[in-house]
């Protein structure tokens, strides 16, 4: 896993920060820098990440004051990967396992959104599902793919989530992961049989957004996989 962000501090209380393009900071990506506006598409018209937890829309103020692990809420242990805290919260309350915030996202979509895989894994041995999904239709698996954790992903898709899930402005976890340039994600959601016809709500198909952006290693996937399709068993 690559070197974690710089922190971000909610309500007083340190949140570290991946650069997961959707939820809930800046951009991790493969080789490309994102810095996110608003869901939808840009001055150019090209389809971008949304920024659904973004310390700027969630309206909190950066302070210096220190967080202790018991000051913190379980989606906020869950982002930063405290495991052993999480799992206190649980043995405390049950329900918590499901709890969604007031954007909808459960303690696995912010682990998810993080790569924070050992909650993602003790998460889903507890029972959580992982097909939930938030008020403007972001899933688990969109969150992993957008950040590019591809170890996630994988286990998210053995967990019977729907690959095609699409957000409020039509992006599908594929989408999101060719725009975050994501090799390794493109490839195993390709693997799993996700559908390269999907278009976001902007008209990008991920080909389409591939060379928009200039994807090549991208654009060569999509196209070996295209080939793969189309090429008669021997």
């Amino acid at each position: 896993m690559e070197g974690r962000g710089d922190e971000e501090v909610a309500d007083g209380q340190h949140i570290r920060s991946s650069n997961a393009n959707v939820c809930p900071s800046e951009s991790r990506d493969e080789g490309s820098n994102v810095s996110p506006e608003n869901m939808d598409v840009d001055e150019d018209g090209m389809f971008i990440h949304p920024t659904t937890l973004t310390n700027k829309q969630r309206g909190n103020e950066v302070t210096v004051r220190p967080a202790t692990l018991d000051s913190l809420s379980i989606h906020q242990l869950a982002a930063q990967g405290e495991v052993s805290q999480v799992a206190a919260h649980l043995s405390k309350d049950s329900s918590l396992l499901s709890k969604q915030d007031e954007r909808g996202f459960t303690p696995l979509m912010w682990a998810a959104a993080f790569g924070e895989k050992a909650v993602v894994d003790f998460l889903l041995e507890k029972g959580a599902d992982p097909k939930t999904i938030a008020r403007e239709r972001e899933s688990a698996l969109t969150l992993a793919s957008s950040g590019g954790y591809v170890d996630i992903v994988e286990s998210l898709l053995r967990h019977g989530v729907d690959i095609d899930t699409f957000d409020w402005n039509g992006g599908t976890p594929l989408l999101y992961a060719v725009r975050g340039n994501h090799i390794k994600c493109v490839e195993a959601l390709l693997a799993k049989g996700a559908d390269m016809t999907i278009e976001s709500d902007s008209g990008y198909s991920p080909m389409a957004l591939a060379v928009a952006l200039g994807h090549k290693k991208i654009q060569k996937v999509l196209e070996d996989h295209i080939l793969k399709l189309y090429t008669p068993p021997t």
